[in-house]
């Protein structure tokens, strides 16, 4: 029975990573090669993925921003902001998930498990900050005063997830669960050009010999349906390294570094 159950699974997982391994924007959600017709005879395309990193990240004072620019140039700013992001976590092996107006959501530890998905993650949101600020100066002359000044603000939080594909017109990769609601709230209770992490991924980065690369949140968090949280932020320089939980190094300098 157990043997059953583990092909069953590698079977979802398969189809799940053709799916979001092909132009899947492209395919009909009624190709039969990727069963994606929701009928009676076919089930449900989605599986429970226990170790991922999940990252929100929103522009901070792009409502007030475009109210006063033409429907060209705000596209203008998404699509190159979002062509430098995607190109970024396809170097990094980051799967982006989708972009929600001005918000982009990505994700590390499925379809494929990543061990460090936390550190993987980290390193990615560090490089969009980077980004968002080099594009939104370069960007300024043409489209106007006040660009440089917009800045992302991102959100981390580790923890299971369930994903799959929402089948049927226009079929979409999802991800559903308590682990997607915080680390939303984690970028919505976040600063611009800070990466705010949970307790959960702060963990998590401290196995992988990465506990410097974080400093405690002095002033309170209070998330919606959450309460108090305990948080983080991810530091602007970084050590070079891994260090056992309780070290870190003495000095500044040359062991330290911007993560990009």
């Amino acid at each position: 029975e157990k043997k059953i159950k583990s092909t069953s699974r590698n079977n979802v997982r398969g189809r799940l990573r053709n799916f979001v391994h092909s132009s899947r924007y492209k395919i009909s959600e009624y190709d039969p090669e990727y069963g994606l017709a929701a009928s009676e005879d076919t089930k449900p395309i989605a599986d429970l993925f226990p170790d991922t990193t999940i990252m929100f990240a929103d522009i901070a004072g792009f409502t007030r921003w475009c109210s006063s620019r033409q429907p060209s140039e705000v596209f203008t700013l998404l699509e190159t902001l979002y062509k430098a992001y995607d190109a970024e976590a396809r170097k990094r092996g980051v799967f982006k998930v989708e972009t929600i107006g001005d918000c982009y959501v990505a994700v590390v530890g499925l379809p494929d498990p990543r061990k460090e998905h936390a550190g993987i993650l980290s390193k990615f949101a560090l490089r969009c900050v980077t980004l968002m600020d080099e594009i939104s100066k370069d960007l300024e002359p043409l489209l106007g005063p006040g660009t440089a000044d917009l800045k992302i603000r991102i959100g981390l939080h580790s923890g299971p997830v369930t994903a799959g594909v929402l089948r049927g017109e226009k079929a979409r990769f999802q991800l559903f669960g308590d682990t997607m609601n915080t680390a939303s709230r984690m970028e919505s209770t976040g600063l611009p050009s800070r990466i705010h992490v949970s307790e959960d991924t702060a963990a998590l980065l401290r196995l992988e010999g990465r506990g410097c690369w974080i400093e405690p949140r002095e002033d309170a968090v209070f998330a919606k349906g959450k309460g108090e949280m305990k948080t983080y932020w991810i530091k602007k320089i970084l050590p070079k390294g891994r260090y056992p939980i309780t070290e870190c190094p003495s000095s500044t300098g040359d062991s330290e570094r911007h993560l990009i």
